[in-house]
């Protein structure tokens, strides 16, 4: 996906009103299960890549419900979370929305969203645990997981084979040595692993590798645990992977690799799997050489298992003004049920659930992401979680390692404080 998902950040000023409204059912509601109208927001992912499947849920929603309105606004992702933010403070708010999965915490914490009956919706048993996660506060589900987006390893065939590597490393040893070898050939002006430093979505899978977390909750409250010695492990060896195989600007973040990527300057990057493609696009490579040279493959993991990846994705939620609730949930399972997520595989897109993601495990053009997909992480589901986000702590704290001005233990030792006096805070 071709975006950066942060955190929902925006909303405490529009929330007074919203709090007065309920929200804290059970799960499931039937209101507005008669409504003769309904309003859908998507993004513009949906209007360019998959209009069927809208007007497939359309159709299924309009057969039980004979006459109803289904009215459909498309937003870009830069857009979208404003207009929810202002339309949220009036009693106009649309009866569903489509939300990337780091931005459901912030307006789950401050009671934006209606529960949902999680048993009412298609494959709830097997959800994503990164998509799940995205959707639950505090044991309850106030979301549907819609498709996902994991990360992969992909480098240059070529490169690799000039330096005499002929297979893709399956263990961690595997491709550090080749790397090594790479590097020598290259040049230490070249990156033979393209890493920015400040993309903590990688260097936080090296510390879940590990056996670390970002923070972890006792009782009801969260505390930051990147100090732990095994949260240190894995940002030991993110620096490694810096130090020996990172040669570029140590101060930038991901939202270029791929044009970086494109521009030759690099035998291998972790990443989205859509950033490959794209950087072998014309438009994209200045190389002229990336095309059938570029190859995906499952990130390995210094413990000896698959990296566990950041699994980003979208989720719709049901906003808890709408007056046709029950009418929304209906349309969400007939978009995001079996048939949808066909539909969406059939794009290129991972599923919300294992049971469809073992069958693309079967497939060599999505068996890489599929599997990668397996083994994930998730954010805090903390109340402050998006207060970490808009400081930018783990993004300041990799950055002082990586260029050196501080030690790993004392740049976690310096995050886990500012974590810490913001992760409770709603």
């Amino acid at each position: 996906m071709k975006r950066k998902l942060t955190a929902a950040i925006g909303i405490a000023g529009m929330m007074v009103s919203i709090a007065a409204c309920g929200g804290e059912g059970d799960g499931g509601s039937d209101k507005g299960a008669d409504a003769k109208e309904l309003t859908v927001w998507l993004t513009v992912d949906a209007q360019n890549n998959w209009p069927g499947l809208v007007k497939a849920a359309d159709a299924a929603v309009k057969k039980t419900h004979p006459g109803v309105k289904i009215n459909h606004e498309y937003y870009g992702w830069p857009d979208k979370n404003a207009k929810l933010d202002a339309v949220l403070a009036t009693d106009k708010a649309p009866d569903v929305v489509e939300m990337g999965n780091t931005e459901m915490l912030g307006y789950m914490v401050k009671g934006a969203f209606a529960p949902l009956d999680a048993s009412e919706f298609d494959n709830s048993d097997a959800w994503l645990d990164g998509l799940k996660a995205s959707v639950t506060y505090q044991g309850k589900t106030y979301g549907v997981p819609y498709y996902a987006g994991g990360r992969v390893a992909n480098w240059r065939k070529d490169v690799a084979a000039s330096a005499g590597v002929k297979e893709t490393p399956k263990t961690y040893k595997d491709l550090t040595a080749a790397l090594d070898k790479i590097q020598k050939k290259q040049g230490d002006k070249f990156n033979a692993w393209y890493q920015p430093t400040r993309d903590w979505y990688a260097a936080m899978s090296f510390v879940y590798d590990a056996g670390g977390a970002i923070a972890t909750e006792s009782g009801g409250q969260w505390k930051a645990s990147l100090s732990s010695p095994e949260s240190l492990k894995g940002l030991k060896e993110f620096k490694k992977v810096v130090d020996s195989y990172m040669h570029g600007d140590k101060t930038k973040d991901e939202s270029d690799r791929y044009i970086v990527y494109g521009q030759g300057k690099s035998a291998m990057i972790f990443a989205a799997a859509w950033e490959g493609a794209t950087a072998e696009d014309p438009k994209n490579d200045k190389t002229g050489k990336l095309k059938g040279n570029l190859e995906n493959f499952v990130m390995p993991g210094p413990s000896g298992k698959n990296m566990p990846v950041f699994l980003g994705g979208s989720d719709l939620a049901v906003p808890v003004k709408s007056d046709a609730q029950a009418l929304a949930a209906e349309w969400i399972n007939a978009f995001t049920g079996s048939s949808g997520q066909k539909g969406l595989m059939a794009k290129g897109n991972l599923p919300n659930n294992k049971t469809d993601l073992a069958t693309l495990k079967n497939d060599p053009k999505t068996a890489v992401p599929a599997t990668a997909a397996e083994s994930s992480w998730f954010v805090p589901m903390a109340p402050g979680w998006g207060q970490v986000e808009k400081a930018q702590i783990l993004q300041t704290m990799l950055q002082s390692i990586g260029t050196g001005k501080k030690s790993v233990e004392a740049a976690a030792k310096d995050a886990d404080a500012a974590i810490d006096k913001v992760i409770n805070t709603k």
